[in-house]
């Protein structure tokens, strides 16, 4: 708490799903981004097939068919195969579902365990049923609507064989890709900014050692532990109890766990005014801990000395500092020796006499891998002033953490009962070693990384299989244009290049406007990102070229399919 805080009111539902917010919003912008991809691919899927079947509908329509029966009959068709594929993707996404969040739940609330509260409602199949028909018919409309209006002199003129256009006559289809290409090249984009803060949030240094160290919860509770006297009692017993397990190292007893936040109090420098307009020097982090805190999670003493077994709450009152307090408040002097006035003002229960800085330690990253470490203050648990030791016992559990000397597992029933004599029976709770905590710290992070991930991979494959669609497409429709290219003199490469070209055209478009579009949006992700920026030139100059790889390879295979035609078998009249 500091001289800021107060409280405020807000709907518990909100409460719940405030942390989870963003990256919901983040997992709907990419399921909506695939699912344009994917309808761009139905729709092109659509329209090859209306072109393919150009004289079947001129022939309906010369023998007295109108126009809108075979919108009618297209519309149908197209929302037929939305809807069935509509169905097929809701078996897999619920699968999809329970599976990611079995492998990274990332603390989304209301899930249960392993996803096991997640289901399907009548919600979720209306508005399956709903996307479904409406892409069946947004989609299907434009090649209905074109179907029906058929040029029935021109049409019925052409043979039956290929003799289709160029990419020229193509221009809707053209634009479906580069809007594939462009969607895209945006999920690429914001899957490898998160994947290069999952790799910058796997490079920080905490400031502590987690391996080996178990971490344990326990709610003390009556009339006992609402002075400190009590609870450093308990504090004192039980670490002697934990010290003397075969294979314990040491062992330690806090009110806050490291990337797991805490509390925050105002302080003053004795012999030195406050800061300008306001009643204190500073407002920073503060804990609790017994002697042996340090020592547990390797946190190195920089200068002066750690907390002992004589720093009771009889004894004069000490604190220590981090090294960016010195820094901050002590830029050009030796801190030792300084005497701190916390809490003066916040209320009864915190008002304590001036302690003495004995030491400086080592930074930790107590409000996560990615944030700074904040100036911190650390007292003795012994010492805390009754007023916030009532406070910690009414908001929230303390901390046992003992470090092993093997896998901390394996002491869990040894620790268990030796805190549970030492407490007079009280339990303990959220039994985990601290490597856990720390990937914890970072599962949000990982979880949007992951799925910005997996729709990424989607969408560049949806947008491979559209280009080389459209690709092998047109190598069919202008099989007889390229016989004639060859028959003049055009050798294969030739042809292969003209195609490799053309398919390349619509990638390279697509993804100028891709690049335009991912800087515009991957604002939305800024507050995802660490040790990146939103314009990183790595992922801006990567993503793209891997992406025109990738269409590069689609563009290929038809145009070396081309470039073996037969001039004679492509010319031949069926």
């Amino acid at each position: 708490m500091g001289p800021k805080d107060g409280f405020g009111v807000q709907l518990l539902r909100d409460s719940i799903v405030a942390g989870a917010r963003k990256s919901l919003f983040v997992l709907l912008g990419a399921v909506g981004f695939v699912l344009l991809i994917a309808c761009a691919n139905v729709a092109n899927l659509l329209l090859v097939r209306a072109t393919g079947r150009k004289r079947e509908f001129a022939i309906r329509a010369a023998m007295g068919a109108n126009g809108l029966r075979i919108v009618r009959q297209l519309l149908t068709e197209s929302i037929v195969l939305s809807v069935t594929g509509g169905v097929f993707g809701l078996i897999l996404g619920y699968a999809g579902v329970r599976a990611l969040l079995a492998v990274s739940p990332a603390g989304l609330p209301r899930v249960g365990e392993h996803g096991a509260a997640v289901g399907i409602d009548w919600r979720i199949l209306l508005f399956t049923l709903a996307i479904s028909l409406l892409t069946g018919i947004l989609f299907g409309l434009a090649p209905a609507i074109g179907a029906s209006r058929p040029d029935l002199n021109t049409t019925l003129k052409e043979s039956s064989n290929r003799s289709g256009t160029g990419l020229r006559h193509n221009i809707t289809r053209s634009l479906l890709v580069i809007s594939e290409v462009s969607l895209a090249l945006v999920l690429l984009i914001g899957a490898a900014l998160l994947i290069r803060t999952f790799i910058a949030l796997r490079q920080v240094n905490p400031g502590f050692d987690p391996r080996s160290v178990l971490t344990l919860e326990m709610s003390l509770t009556g009339d006992q532990f609402k002075n400190t006297a009590g609870v450093a009692q308990v504090a004192h017993n039980g670490r002697e109890r934990l010290n003397a397990i075969p294979g314990v190292e040491v062992s330690a007893f806090t009110c806050c766990l490291p990337l797991e936040g805490g509390y925050g109090l105002p302080f003053n420098i004795v012999g030195r005014p406050p800061a300008p307009k306001s009643p204190w020097t500073g407002d920073v982090g503060w804990l609790s801990a017994s002697p042996g805190y340090f020592a547990v999670f390797h946190i190195p003493i920089l200068r002066g000395r750690d907390f002992t077994e004589l720093d009771t709450g009889s004894a004069p009152g000490v604190v220590l500092i981090n090294e960016t307090f010195a820094k901050k408040f002590f830029p050009k002097e030796n801190p030792i020796g300084q005497q701190l006035l916390i809490g003066k003002g916040v209320g009864p229960g915190f008002t304590e006499p001036p302690r003495q800085i004995i030491g400086v330690v080592g930074d930790i990253r107590d409000g996560g891998l990615n944030n700074d470490p904040r100036e911190l203050m650390i007292i003795p648990a012994a010492q805390v002033p009754d007023g916030m030791t009532l406070l910690i016992s009414n908001i929230e559990p303390y901390i046992w953490l003992v470090r092993t000397h093997g896998d901390p597992h394996q002491y869990i029933a040894a620790i268990t009962e030796q805190l549970r004599q030492a407490s007079g029976g009280f339990p303990v709770a959220r039994v985990r070693p601290m490597t856990e905590v720390v990937a914890q710290s970072t599962a949000s992070q990982d979880f949007n990384m992951l799925l910005l991930s997996i729709f990424g991979a989607a969408a560049l494959i949806l947008a491979a299989i559209g280009i080389y669609g459209l690709m092998a497409y047109s190598v069919q429709q202008r099989t007889q244009e390229m016989g004639i290219r060859m028959a003049l003199g055009a050798d294969r490469s030739h042809i292969r290049s003209l195609v490799v070209w053309h398919g390349m055209r619509l990638a390279i478009v697509g993804v100028i406007i891709g690049i335009g579009a991912a800087f515009g949006l991957t604002r939305f992700i800024a507050s995802f990102l660490f040790g990146v920026k939103t314009w990183d030139p790595l992922v801006f100059v990567t993503v793209p070229v891997v992406l025109s790889l990738v269409a590069l390879l689609a563009v290929w295979m038809p145009a070396t399919r081309a470039s073996r035609l037969d001039p004679q078998q492509a010319l031949r009249i069926e």
